[in-house]
């Protein structure tokens, strides 16, 4: 559930290597930590949920020789560099309960166990379906032209080139990252021919995603309403299965925050003899928005 649990004066701190424990094993379950941006153009602002990019643009070239003054021959480029302010579009939250009796039948293992399985499950998978399809919904990404399931290695391998090329066309940088479902990835490489290696070998990286995590939309289930108690995320009724992405991380903004300061211990719970740790994950996802050609997305009918 979204949102602060209630407060306990007893309250005691909890162990840095927990929070070390939880964000190791998110970065190991997901599939798109590597796109967090890079914390010096992004940054927290002044309120909890509030960030700031920074965003940067030039002038072009101008004639040499037609310029004036201490330029001598050159024309004067105007450089802006300025900090955006944006709202966190992502802030989640889960309040988990450990027996007692529990913990220490599992000599004090329970609450790590809860925390690593949480992230494993359900914290990195949500975060990835929440990038990729916050991903998809920016305006101006390229896109296939007629959405298809692609029957065979040949047809991947045919958009893949065409995806290429768009981007080569749009003059993106050459650092592009594959993200492909499983079954997709084995058809071109079952190929095993000189061109499927070439086209692969294009990429700086290729990333396997499960389809589950891989929809154009989705829902982020709250947690509390009919039938959404157990909270996560369904793909929207809207959604579509995406066949792959290829995203040049710097243009997306990437930025998030874990949350797990302190647990509750059973002698300042009136409700039960059990421990109570609360886990909360807020950030941003976005494209930067000259930079969307930087994101191409290829997806079913």
């Amino acid at each position: 559930m979204v949102g602060a649990a209630r407060a306990f004066g007893n309250d005691i701190a909890l162990p840095t290597k927990y929070a070390d424990l939880l964000d190791e094993v998110y970065m190991a379950a997901s599939v798109t930590a590597d796109l967090r941006s890079d914390p010096a153009t992004v940054a927290a602002g002044a309120s909890v949920k509030e960030f700031k990019y920074m965003q940067c643009s030039t002038d072009g070239l101008g004639d040499y020789g037609k310029g004036s003054g201490r330029n001598g021959g050159y024309t004067d480029a105007a450089v802006k560099i300025e900090w955006k302010t944006a709202t966190a579009n992502y802030d989640r939250g889960a309040k988990m309960e450990i027996d007692d009796v529990d913990n220490q039948e599992t000599f004090n293992k329970a609450m790590a166990l809860a925390g690593s399985t949480i992230q494993r499950t359900k914290v990195a998978p949500e975060a990835d379906a929440f990038t990729f399809a916050t991903i998809c919904g920016k305006a101006g990404i390229s896109k296939v032209d007629t959405p298809a399931s692609l029957a065979d290695g040949a047809a991947v391998l045919a958009a893949l080139s065409a995806a290429l090329d768009k981007m080569d066309e749009d003059e993106v940088l050459e650092n592009r990252h594959l993200y492909i479902t499983s079954a997709l990835l084995r058809a071109v490489r079952d190929l095993d021919t000189t061109k499927s290696r070439e086209v692969l070998g294009e990429f700086t990286k290729i990333v396997k995603v499960p389809q589950k995590r891989f929809y154009t939309a989705i829902d982020l289930l709250d947690g509390f309403s009919t039938g959404e108690e157990a909270g996560h995320y369904a793909k929207a009724t809207a959604g579509k299965e995406i066949n792959f992405m290829i995203i040049e991380p710097s243009a997306v903004i990437k930025h998030d925050k874990h949350v797990a300061d302190h647990v509750i211990p059973p002698s300042a719970n009136p409700d039960s003899d059990a421990y109570i740790t609360k886990y909360r994950k807020y950030g941003i996802v976005d494209v930067y928005d000259h930079k969307t050609a930087g994101i191409y997305l290829h997806h079913k009918a």
